[in-house]
């Protein structure tokens, strides 16, 4: 699935990298606040839930508090969101553990986040956030899933259509998720791994549809202790490599949907960046050269839903990150070949 801003964070600190895993989101259809279900008899179809689901996570203007577990990890997050003049506004707090705030107006995303007596702005590219997980397109995840309607049931004191989404084969996960009944947004999700078990959640406790249009909330909370500084203009796109390597033989249902080669802070030489995702999931690829004296980082590594896997070839590092199973990072890395 494209995941949660949150779940990234915790998941590069683990895993000790200074790459950041960011995926996309974008909608240009209005919903109204309409039921996703009739009174009828029929039984409803589980992609039209899951299309309103996608369309009213944009559209609609809402506030609440919702809760992120991934293993033994789990952080209370507030999000406000607003549709209003000429798009989405979101503001994302971090309740627990160390302060981060994210502030996105359409697809730019400013990350507010404490580093020793100092908070560092950190300016990204547009992110999937909870709860606008879905593709615009349910087309794009139909060939790699097979869908199931569920049960209602109540989350956080409001009835929600349980839809399951099933992989079709090992490289990808499955999905269970809770649509709002009364205005189709998601109210709760869990990824399944292949043993049919939860292995990470994320579900509000508190939500509110918003009539106002007021503004005020969207400001970062400013400590007057500390110094607020911009992140280390290094971090700034370049030129790519001259084209040594490709990438083929992807995962079935995945495909490469953007690529950039950036400096970051630390590393001497430009990381480049590889997005590969199959309409809900979406996996990370780094390549970079590796560096004299530095030991590179080899094997796999697990937290929570996300897989980490790293090696080496033709002199450079390959580091492959994803909320997808192990077998999914490990094709991607090996994808990556090297001219002679």
């Amino acid at each position: 699935m494209k995941r949660f801003l949150l779940g990234c964070l915790m998941a590069a600190q683990y895993f000790a990298v200074t790459y950041s895993v960011y995926s996309f989101a974008g909608s240009d259809n209005t919903i109204s606040a309409n039921p996703i279900l009739s009174n009828s008899n029929s039984t409803p179809n589980p992609w039209l839930i899951l299309q309103k689901a996608s369309q009213a996570a944009r559209e609609l203007s809402y506030e609440g508090i919702f809760m992120y577990q991934s293993g033994s990890s789990g952080r209370s997050v507030q999000i406000t969101h607003m549709n209003y003049g000429q798009g989405e506004y979101a503001r994302i707090v971090v309740l627990d553990g160390t302060p981060r705030e994210v502030l996105s107006q359409g697809k730019d995303v400013v990350i507010f986040s404490p580093r020793n007596e100092k908070v560092v702005i950190e300016k990204r590219r547009g992110q999937n956030l909870f709860p606008a997980l879905l593709p615009s397109n349910m087309d794009l995840i139909k060939a790699s899933y097979n869908i199931k309607l569920g049960a209602i049931e109540r989350v956080g004191g409001r009835d929600g259509q349980v839809v399951n989404l099933e992989p079709r084969d090992q490289y990808r996960y499955g999905c269970k998720l809770w649509a709002d009944r009364e205005y189709g947004l998601l109210i709760k999700v869990q990824t399944i791994n292949e043993q049919h078990e939860p292995i990470e959640q994320i579900a509000f406790n508190q939500l509110t549809l918003l009539n106002s249009q007021n503004m005020d909330w969207f400001q970062p909370n400013i400590d007057h202790d500390k110094k607020y500084v911009m992140e280390d203009n290094q971090d700034k796109n370049v030129a790519p490599e001259d084209n040594t390597w490709s990438v083929s033989k992807l995962p079935d249902g995945y495909r490469k949907i953007d690529q950039v080669t950036r400096m970051v802070p630390g590393k001497p030489y430009p990381v480049t960046q590889l997005i590969f995702s199959d309409g809900l999931a979406s996996v990370s690829l780094f390549i970079e050269p590796l560096v004299k004296g530095v030991e590179p980082k080899i094997g796999h590594t697990v937290m929570g839903a996300t897989n980490f896997y790293a090696n080496t070839n033709n002199g450079h590092q390959i580091v492959v990150v994803g909320e997808v199973p192990e077998a999914t990072v490990t094709q991607i890395a090996s994808a990556v070949t090297f001219k002679k």
